[in-house]
Formats: C-alpha cells, structure tokens, sequence
C-alpha cells in the first residue's frame, strides 16, 4: 500500500494511537502530581513513599486496560508504544507504512499529552520532582535500568504474544498488560522509572529537557520486545501470534489481518463507535 492510500484509508488508526498515548500521558501527570508532589494533599495525607507508587501503578495500570478495551483502542489495537508497533512488525503483523505513521502518531500524541498536563497542572507537574514526569535511572545507575527496562519489556511482550496466539485466551491480553503495567510501576520504577516505551519517554522529554538516558529508553524497550518475538517464533511459529491487536472485536475492522465486519454484514455503514472520526 502507498502512503497516500494508508493515509486516506487508515488514518483513523493513526489518530487514535495518538489519543491514546496522549491520553495516558495526562493521566500520568496527573497522577505523579496527585502522588508525587509535596504540594498535593494525597502527598501529605499518605506519608509512604512506596504505598504512593503502588497507588500511581494501580492507576496507571487501570487507564491502561480503560484505553485498550475503549472501542477507539478496539480499533487500532492500542499499541500505544512504537517498540510493540515494531514487534509486530518484525512478526508481519503490521506493514511498514502502518508502522511508520503509528510510531508518528505516538510519539506527537504522547508529547502533546505532557504539553496539557503541563498547562493545566503548572508548577506542581513541571518542577521537581515530578518535572514532567520524566523517566530517568535510579540510583544503581544506567546499566542496571537497561537491564531492567530490557526485562520488564520482554516480559510484557511476552505475556501478550502467548494470550494473543491462544484464541481462548486472546480477551485477555489488554487486562494482562493493564496488570504488568501496574506491577512493574509499583516494583520496577525504582530501578528505571518504568517505561517500556520509546515514545513515552520522549513526551516527557521534550518540554523536561531530559535527553541524558533518552538512548537508553529508546533501545531497551525494543530490544527486550524483539528478543521476546524472537523467543516466540522459536517456540511456536510466526503465525501463531495472531493479529497486532491487542482485542480483535469481530464487529470492527481491522488494517492488520484485513479482517472487515461490514463485508460479512454485507453493509458498508462505518462502526457506529468510530462515525467521529469521519466527520
């Protein structure tokens, strides 16, 4: 497929992964502000550090399952990270013109999610230390966060390969990815800052001036993905991954696996939930 035709066919796909990664960066900020300012009345009300993370986790966790289970992540898959969107292409599950202008898309969107949270959270969001919510290494320094950061991402992946392989399983993936998220932000943050996504750090980024470990976050991520591919195709076979969705509804279309209800209704009316986008 041209750009063009992707464009003109495929680019409520690529909106929508730009919503999502924007909207989970607000509610990032929002949440590391509620919880990690000294300013905010939850940061004095509950004095454990660690109590606070886990609380950050369950909510980070939680609008994560929300956007992967909302009918506009239905509808592009919900990657909202270009290291999944570059998994699923090394697996074929995505063509290169999808790849490209989903990992567009994430990034602008994740960037333009801080920019709001800013705007609307001020000084208590943008000073430390939240300051923009940046994920930067711990205290045990780079080469353990890329360590880290390596493992937390090959075992997302993994996790999600294995659900979405198994067709039983499949409905689970979103709310077992929401799950990791959670977890990984209550035990791993302290180690990296808990990523796992390219574009993730890169919203936050941009307006913090944080460029020192970008390198970092940018390979760890989609190394620990693709050897968690790797692992997968070994084991089981390309083909078993199934789509690049993370929840394929029968009743919206997908530009991965081609996979097209209206043609099975034999109607031609867009999905009632994505009209907006047409518009």
């Amino acid at each position: 497929m041209s750009v063009k035709s992707a464009l003109g066919e495929h680019w409520p796909e690529y909106l929508i992964e730009g919503w999502a990664l924007g909207c989970f960066m607000i509610s990032a900020g929002v949440f590391a502000t509620l919880l990690g300012s000294p300013r905010s009345p939850l940061y004095i009300f509950i004095p454990s550090a660690t109590f606070r993370t886990v609380l950050v986790g369950l909510a980070m966790g939680a609008t994560a399952i929300a956007l992967i289970h909302s009918p506009w992540g239905k509808r592009s898959g919900a990657h909202m990270n270009p290291a999944v969107t570059l998994t699923f292409l090394r697996l074929g599950k995505v063509a290169p013109v999808d790849a490209v202008f989903f990992i567009l898309a994430q990034t602008l969107g994740g960037t333009i999610g801080v920019l709001l949270a800013a705007a609307a959270l001020g000084s208590s969001f943008t000073d430390p230390p939240v300051s923009y919510a940046v994920t930067v290494p711990g205290p045990r320094g780079a080469a353990i966060a890329f360590i880290a950061e390596t493992v937390i991402s090959f075992g997302l992946m993994t996790v999600v390969l294995l659900l979405s392989s198994i067709p039983r399983l499949t409905r689970f993936t979103g709310l077992a990815a929401g799950c990791l998220v959670a977890l990984y932000i209550s035990v791993e943050s302290p180690l990296s800052g808990m990523s796992m996504n390219p574009a993730r750090t890169f919203a936050s980024a941009v307006p913090g001036m944080s460029w020192q470990y970008f390198w970092l976050y940018l390979l760890a991520p989609i190394l620990g993905m693709l050897l968690a591919a790797q692992l997968h195709v070994s084991l089981r076979g390309a083909r078993a991954s199934g789509c690049a969705k993370l929840l394929h509804p029968e009743q919206v279309r997908c530009i991965h696996c081609g996979h097209n209800p209206n043609s099975i209704r034999g109607t031609a009316a867009p999905s009632p939930d994505l009209r907006s986008l047409h518009t």
